[in-house]
């Protein structure tokens, strides 16, 4: 079975976490996951310009993205959790960085309209959506 990344946005933290636990429960061997920890459910739901405030946040982040970086090197197959299509910066260069390495892409939801936000350079790299993990699960056998 191939290994996966999963990428997304600090907003759905405990999404993701579930999405993950789902994974390892249906015998996925190697799930690499976003490290959220150490911030709060009020801090994560900011938007990332409101968390760039954060002196503290702005020392953490460059070394977060670089680590997941490496969890996106490692794996074999990329998950983008985009719930509501919603994608962030860091999201971003993850998926540019997964697609530059030819990776196959999946995503939970199609990109926003571009009248909402969304960039149709995004969407265009998804291989497929997959909603569920027992969907994922068959795509990496």
């Amino acid at each position: 079975m191939k290994s996966v990344v999963i990428c997304g946005s600090q907003r759905f933290k405990d999404e993701i976490r579930q999405f993950v636990n789902d994974l390892k429960r249906l015998g996925v061997p190697a799930v690499f996951e976003p490290n959220f920890e150490g911030q709060t459910a009020d801090f994560v739901q900011k938007e990332e310009k409101e968390r760039l405030k954060s002196e503290v946040y702005r020392e953490q982040v460059p070394a977060m993205v670089h680590a997941h970086f490496e969890r996106v090197r490692k794996a074999d197959v990329c998950y983008i959790y985009n719930k509501n299509g919603y994608l962030g910066v860091n999201t971003t260069l993850e998926l540019g960085y997964a697609h530059g390495k030819g990776m196959i892409i999946y995503a939970f939801e199609p990109e926003q309209p571009y009248d909402a936000g969304g960039e149709i350079c995004r969407d265009i790299l998804f291989f497929e959506i997959v909603k569920t993990p027992e969907e994922l699960v068959k795509k990496l056998q």
